[in-house]
């Protein structure tokens, strides 16, 4: 495999990891990086991923011969829960052999892959793995969204020391102003902080500010 894949994760659930994953794709084929968008795990779904369905719209691509072949979205599943639980529901296991020959497929495609995972990283897949290890494990550079809502910044910096502990490179920190948060004085001091700390402590990764489209 390429060494082209990216992880994305974020501080929590619904704090915008589709929305910011379709626009940060669409932003990098706009450069000239033939880019696609892949669901490690979907949960909540029956036939078709709702999350790659967003990032098809995000990008102005329409649907996508991967998706067609099921490369994008390999495994689904249908209670919308942590992907451990929605393994054990839906009374089969998560096929993680399947999940990365679909991922090596896509990586020989495209220039890109972002690999959206479920939730935060520390959302189990199994009761033996945890989403962070996942990334570990196959070396995954870490796209990280975050937001300026009351509370992120502590959420934020629980999940970097995390993944330092791991060995695991932050690329980039996507600042995600979607959906727009009532404080803007929070959400203005939050972007502050954040550069800051891309500066000190990660002067190589990138930031992205996602705004609301």
């Amino acid at each position: 495999m390429k060494d082209n894949v990216y992880f994305v994760s974020g501080i929590d659930t619904n704090i915008g990891k589709s929305y910011a994953t379709g626009y940060l794709a669409r932003k990098w084929n706009e450069a000239g990086i033939r880019t696609i968008t892949q669901k490690l795990v979907q949960t909540g779904n029956e036939d078709v991923s709702e999350d790659i369905a967003l990032h098809r719209r995000l990008m102005g691509t329409g649907w996508l011969p991967e998706d067609d072949e099921r490369l994008t979205m390999p495994e689904i599943f249908s209670y919308p829960c942590s992907p451990h639980l929605a393994a054990e529901i839906d009374r089969r296991p998560i096929d993680f052999d399947k999940i990365e020959r679909a991922t090596q497929t896509l990586s020989g495609r495209y220039d890109a892959v972002l690999l959206e995972g479920a939730g935060g990283l520390m959302v189990p897949l199994t009761r033996d793995l945890l989403t962070i290890d996942y990334i570990a494990r196959h070396h995954y550079p870490l796209v990280f969204v975050t937001s300026g809502r009351l509370g992120s910044i502590n959420h934020l910096l629980l999940s970097l020391e995390a993944a330092d502990r791991r060995g695991i490179r932050l690329h980039t920190l996507v600042y995600n102003l979607f959906p727009e948060e009532d404080d803007a004085l929070i959400r203005q001091d939050t972007e502050e902080y954040i550069r800051h700390l891309l500066k000190e402590k990660y002067p190589e990764a990138r930031l992205e500010v996602v705004p609301c489209l």
